[in-house]
């Protein structure tokens, strides 16, 4: 009984708390933040459309309890995230508010209230107006009017107020514990979606193919849905681990736009190790628009030596079984390759991005010669880009020979296969093509025309001479173990 009784009490003093509260929030005024208040605003980008903000504000607030809205704050932010600080301030309760005033909701809201319907005469122009009820708003709306319902909307809505939980714009409301009267420094820290980034790089290679000045840039894609004035901004690189959101509803889920518009070239960005990451950060403050695609410099490189190289790669399957042609015209990919190391003129971390190449051509124009995706590269090592396939180098493959040597029904099998690749080379110069092979299973190369390398367990690959004009055949016999 006494538990009871304790348990009664509890709940009614905590009720008590609830409603004082609740009635002190709504009888203090309003006090409103803007964007007119920032003292300062620093964004840190990552990989994943994931960004933290940190937005300083100077208020003066007076003391008690203060109802604050803080207005300009992203329309895609987590408000499970939001982390308020502030000297003399504790937060009692937030409300993070996205429904937003539009014609339609403000419609919706009005649904079992009256409006007012106000009509013009065509001929007359004289107004009148008439009460009606709004009874819905789906596909349509439809009014009760005194002896009537109606659809559509027959002339201009007039409202009587507007509800106090639309908001024009994305708005942060608190409900604060002031100590004393007086200025207050704030800083709000979020995390939010609608912020991205991506790196992109634009190479020129010179007249040898042996060198190629590099150009890196940074794309900031912001559909947030404000604007980051002056910000402080800098850019992680890495796959940070985000524990696994929970289904929404499709009347959650919002659709994404981006309009693009090019800024003016930057310093470079410096980086930093941060963690297991990369941080870059920008030299000066920038500003980033909301509905807005933004460039900024990453790094510039000049002189960086590379090497070219033409690759036909094979296949595993037929090493399986019987096979006569494989492929009378075989491509052979072209491809570049660089040291991502300090004496190349490099050595940095370089951010997963699109490296587009080109080169100029006999008149000196640039001409694009293809592009191909990177990884987030640390320093020293090797960046392979592939640029697309040799217009004048082909090959011709055929399987000159196979057994089954064992097998009993699902292990045991061992084969030999035999194999002919012609290789032709169109071009005035000498060439020379690696071929690699993926060969399944346990196998050894019985007999070559050309000496092989074992690059792995599963690949085998030759380094063959292509004269200028001619061709080349390339010979040999594996012996394959499943």
């Amino acid at each position: 009984m006494l538990r009871k009784f304790f348990l009664l009490t509890l709940a009614l003093s905590f009720s008590g708390i609830i409603s004082l509260s609740s009635a002190t929030a709504a009888t203090t005024a309003e006090v409103v933040s803007s964007l007119s208040d920032q003292t300062g605003v620093a964004v840190t980008i990552y990989n994943q459309n994931l960004a933290l903000i940190k937005d300083r504000r100077r208020l003066h607030l007076q003391s008690g309890i203060v109802n604050l809205a803080f207005r300009g704050v992203s329309a895609k932010m987590r408000p499970e995230t939001a982390l308020f600080s502030a000297k003399g301030l504790s937060v009692i309760e937030q409300n993070f508010e996205f429904d937003l005033l539009t014609p339609k909701s403000l419609l919706q809201k009005y649904i079992g209230r009256q409006v007012e319907v106000i009509r013009r005469h065509p001929t007359t122009g004289v107004e009148t107006r008439e009460k009606a009820e709004v009874l819905s708003t789906n596909n349509g709306v439809v009014l009760k009017f005194a002896d009537r319902i109606e659809s559509g909307v027959p002339g201009r809505l007039a409202f009587s107020s507007l509800p106090g939980n639309l908001r024009d714009k994305p708005t942060l409301t608190m409900l604060l514990e002031s100590q004393k009267e007086g200025e207050k420094d704030i800083e709000l820290s979020y995390l939010s979606r609608g912020l991205g980034w991506q790196a992109d790089y634009v190479a020129e290679l010179n007249a040898a193919d042996s060198a190629l000045n590099l150009s890196g840039w940074v794309t900031l894609t912001n559909t947030s849905g404000t604007t980051y004035k002056n910000a402080r901004l800098q850019l992680v690189a890495g796959d940070l681990h985000l524990a696994p959101a929970k289904p929404q509803s499709s009347d959650n889920v919002r659709r994404e736009r981006a309009l693009k518009t090019m800024a003016a070239a930057a310093p470079n960005m410096a980086q930093e190790e941060m963690f297991e990451y990369h941080l870059y950060t920008l030299a000066r403050p920038t500003t980033i628009a909301d509905k807005q695609n933004k460039q900024v410099a990453l790094l510039q490189a000049t002189a960086i030596p590379c090497k070219k190289e033409f690759l036909l790669r094979g296949r595993s399957y037929y090493y399986r079984q019987a096979y006569g042609e494989i492929d009378k015209k075989l491509k052979v990919g072209v491809y570049v390759e660089i040291e991502n190391r300090k004496k190349n003129h490099l050595g940095m971390p370089l951010p997963k991005g699109v490296v587009r190449v080109y080169k100029e051509d006999s008149k000196g124009a640039l001409q694009f010669i293809g592009e191909d995706r990177i990884d987030h590269t640390p320093e020293n090592e090797t960046i392979r880009l592939k640029l697309g396939d040799a217009f004048d180098l082909t090959g011709a493959k055929k399987q000159t020979d196979f057994k089954k040597l064992s097998g009993d029904g699902r292990y045991n099998y061992i084969y030999e296969a035999a194999f002919e690749l012609k290789l032709k080379n169109a071009k005035a110069e000498v060439v020379t093509i690696k071929v690699t092979e993926p060969i399944p299973g346990d196998w050894e190369i019985l007999s070559e025309s050309h000496k092989h390398k074992k690059e792995s367990s599963s690949v085998a690959s030759w380094r063959i001479k292509v004269p200028a004009k001619g061709e080349t055949v390339l010979t040999y016999k594996a012996r394959i173990k499943f």
